[in-house]
């Protein structure tokens, strides 16, 4: 989930139109910057469901996953 801090943040960045009419250009700027706000946490939520599905079929293969991804 992305934090109100992380929205503030991307909206900051975000080089808009200086009227802040909210143009569709303006729109997918905002868009991009949230999704990538929200990228890692994305990520790692992704991640550990990953290791929770291989872990149920296979234990040894989830802590292999797990040291490779530690490591990457």
């Amino acid at each position: 989930m992305i934090t109100k801090e992380q929205v503030n943040e991307a909206f900051r960045k975000v080089t808009l139109e200086e009227n802040y009419n909210f143009l569709e250009e303006d729109l997918v700027k905002l868009a991009h910057a949230f999704i990538d706000a929200a990228k890692p946490s994305i990520v790692a939520v992704e991640r550990q469901e990953c290791v929770k599905v291989v872990r149920s079929m296979n234990s040894f293969v989830a802590e292999k996953l797990q040291q490779i991804r530690r490591n990457a």
